[in-house]
């Protein structure tokens, strides 16, 4: 009896010993441990899409390929959450050829603010609309002007058009005046430093920026 005891025993600290490993492999420390990474997700696949016939020899095709940059300088132009997808793209000796490129990302409300200069603020507006504000210069005078305009895509440009300006003091003087300085609160910005073929097809206004979508053909993404 004594022997059967103590066997029994063993038995239940090895099922006991077993039962602990196995929770502790299988579920993470609650708190200041290291947790096991997540399963890497994997692209799948474009269905239906075949490299070209006359994909020439020494050539790699890759039927798509994307780019996540939290912030891009190039040619002096700043842009922010940068989001490229190419599909059909082709290397050669002359780079990389994508048949059809996407591109979004966000102009930074102060790099089109630098550009007005003379301290001007541009900011998110009410109604999907921005605000500029800066001071001009109008008959001999400095005044504060406040801006506040729809965002539209004209001529490849991202252009902020005022729809209301107020440049203080009584309503009908700010009426009065704001075609004096319209001009000097109207944006037109061009998005400089990516590759040539991409046109700007729509804006939006968020409350870091401009957030703008480009789109081309045929867009070579090295030089």
């Amino acid at each position: 009896m004594k022997d059967w005891l103590i066997g029994a025993g063993a038995m239940v600290l090895v099922l006991g010993t077993s039962v602990v490993i196995l929770w502790w492999v299988l579920s993470d420390p609650a708190s200041g441990g290291e947790a096991r990474p997540a399963p890497t997700a994997r692209a799948e696949p474009t269905p239906g899409r075949q490299p070209p016939a006359d994909l020439p020899e020494g050539a790699v095709w890759l039927a798509d390929l994307a780019l996540d940059a939290g912030t891009v300088l190039a040619e002096g132009s700043l842009l922010r959450d940068v989001r490229a997808v190419g599909q059909d793209v082709t290397t050669g000796p002359d780079g990389l050829l994508a048949a059809r490129l996407t591109v979004d990302a966000t102009v930074p409300f102060d790099v089109v603010a630098g550009e007005l200069g003379d301290g001007a603020v541009v900011r998110a507006a009410d109604g999907g609309q921005a605000t500029v504000v800066r001071t001009v210069e109008a008959l001999g005078r400095e005044l504060r002007v406040t801006a506040t305009g729809t965002v539209e895509v004209e001529d490849g440009s991202l252009v902020v058009e005022p729809r209301s300006i107020d440049i203080g003091g009584p309503n009908f003087l700010s009426q009065a005046n704001a075609a004096l300085v319209r001009n000097f609160v109207t944006i037109e910005h061009e998005i400089d430093g990516l590759p040539e073929g991409l046109v700007l097809q729509d804006v939006k206004v968020q409350d870091d920026g401009f957030r703008a979508n480009l789109q081309g053909e045929n867009v070579r993404l090295t030089p």
